[in-house]
Order: structure tokens, then sequence, then C-alpha cells
């Protein structure tokens, strides 16, 4: 999907700008491949720079509810320097490594509800305007895919997945915001738990795991949160069914008051988190992860075909806002 655009700045007769990314997904700390393809205008252009910027819609919980914006969170510049003739076609081809923590957009194919995008910013002779925007899917890491299937083998299945503005304490987080995958609870632990959370913030050693679930109350206590975190090696071979079973009842079972993000590990948001963790427009999507992987369940919401559609929309109401 491309969404081509006259360079506003410069009105009729400016340069046009079409990003296209290569083929299939991406993944965190991988690279992403494409092409910047440009046409002048209606009179010669000097190309300042080319720049790409991957920018995600981020949910935010606050005193008086839940907002979404959009958050850029990594540029590159890939070219510049030339002057582009009146009329005349070039492409620009790219290759950027992508942050470690880039959020995972897809499931074995499957969308999950979290956009990402790449706009393309010109420069063009003193003036700039982000011409172009494109979406952007990345699927998991082997060691994210197979954690998530272990769960989905343990009879959790997925609920909805959302990006949420803030930072996890103790962790070695670098993006200003973190995904939760919100899975609902296997049988054996509905009495326990709402949901359970999984947030995973990788890096060049390996991958941080949080889990949070959302805790029902007892008779004489009410519900609460609980949190763990654990590491694991990019390369590492377990019995994830196993093991992640074990961080599940590890996490279970631990006690305390409403709301016990106390100690190392307490998710301290740039905006209070509120204690209400809902995912919002078109976050609850289907997942087919195949007999292997999360169960399939829609929880409202758009379905992944509307979630790919809304994505210009989004970004470009978002510009249209900045002026």
């Amino acid at each position: 999907m491309v969404f081509k655009r006259l360079l506003g700045s410069l009105g009729v007769g400016g340069p046009t700008v079409d990003t296209v990314l290569d083929p299939g997904a991406s993944r965190p700390g991988g690279t992403l491949t494409g092409q910047v393809h440009l046409e002048g205008g209606q009179t010669d252009f000097g190309i300042e720079h080319i720049t790409l910027e991957l920018v995600a819609r981020v949910e935010a919980e606050h005193a008086e509810g839940e907002s979404e914006g959009v958050v850029a969170f990594e540029r590159f510049t890939v070219g510049g320097g030339f002057r582009l003739a009146a009329g005349q076609r070039h492409s620009v081809p790219f290759t950027v490594t992508l942050p470690w923590e880039t959020p995972v957009t897809e499931l074995h194919g499957q969308h999950l509800g979290v956009v990402l995008g790449v706009r393309t910013e010109l420069a063009v002779a003193g003036a700039r305007d982000k011409g172009d925007l494109d979406q952007l899917s990345i699927a998991p890491l082997p060691v994210q895919e197979a954690i998530l299937e272990a769960f989905g083998q343990l009879g959790f299945g997925f609920r909805s997945a959302d990006l949420e503005y803030g930072h996890i304490a103790g962790a070695g987080q670098r993006l200003p915001f973190y995904q939760e995958v919100e899975l609902t609870p296997a049988p054996r632990y509905a009495h326990q738990v709402n949901e359970i959370e999984v947030t995973f913030l990788a890096n060049p050693g390996g991958v941080e795991v949080v889990l949070e679930a959302d805790k029902r109350g007892g008779l004489f206590s009410g519900g609460h949160d609980a949190l763990t975190r654990f590491t694991v090696g990019h390369h590492d071979s377990r019995d994830w069914t196993a093991e992640v079973g074990a961080w599940v009842r590890q996490l279970t079972e631990r006690h305390g008051g409403a709301h016990a993000h106390t100690g190392p590990y307490a998710v301290q948001d740039h905006h209070d988190h509120g204690g209400d963790h809902r995912s919002g427009p078109g976050m609850g999507t289907a997942v087919a992860a195949g007999a292997a992987g999360l169960a399939v369940g829609v929880a409202g919401g758009l379905v992944a075909a509307e979630v790919v559609d809304e994505v210009g929309d989004f970004f470009e109401g978002d510009e249209e806002d900045e002026g």
C-alpha cells in the first residue's frame, strides 16, 4: 500500500515521492530494504536529503482516560545531495537496520492490529514535506514466536495487541513505548487471572520477557496485578512449553496488594496507567496461528484487512493535524 502525494510545501508542480518496500515482513533488529522513487516536477529541484521515519500508533493512559497518537521512533537518511531535473525519474535503493524493540505486527501472516508505518520525508530547496507513507510489517523473532507458540500449547488465546506509551522500570528498554500482547487465560488459570500480558524487549544479546497477570480477587481481597521478568537468548533451545508453564505458575502464585507494580520491575508510564489495560480501536483482531499456535479468536474491533486499510487514513489524518 503506497500513499503518493505532491509536496504540499512547494505547491503544484513540485516533485513526487513514492517509497516501495521490498515484499515480505521484516524482523526486529533485521534489515528493511526498498527503493524511493522520485519524479521531477515542472522545474529543477535540489534534493537536499531523503529521510525515512519509522512511526507507530501508540496508546497513552492517563487520569482522564485513554488517548492515541503517532510516535516517531527511528530516522534514517538514505539519500540526497543531488539535482532532480524537471520530469526526471530517479530511484534511490536503501537498506536500513530496524531497532531491536520494533513491535511485532503479525504472527503466522495474520495481523495483530498494531499499526506501524514508514514515512518518507523529502527536503527540497530548504522546504520539507512528509510526502509518502507505507505500512510496515514485522514478524516475530524465532524465540518470540516460540514463546507465543508455547502459550498456545498451554491453552492461552490471543485477545489483542497494542503499544503503550511509557517505560518498564528496571528493563533495558530504549523506545518510548512498549508492546503488550494480551492473552486470555488457559482454562486451568481462568479462576486465578483475567488475562496475561506479554512484553518482549529484544536486544542484540537476547530478549527480556515481561509477564503481567491481571489477577482475580478473592473473598476477602481485591484483584491486583502481578509482574515478573525473564531473559532468554536468541538461540536458546528449550522445552518452551514447560518453560513458559513454569513462568506462568510463578506469576500466578505471587501474592500482593492491589496493583502490585512495586520493586525493580514496576511499570512507569509517562502518564498514570490508571490500572485499566484496554485495547484501542482495531486491536481485537483474529490471529490464526495453526494447530500449535495461539487460539483463533476475535474480541471485537476491526478484522485484519480493515486494520491494513486504515493505516493511510490514520497517519495522513495525523499529518493534517500537525499542520
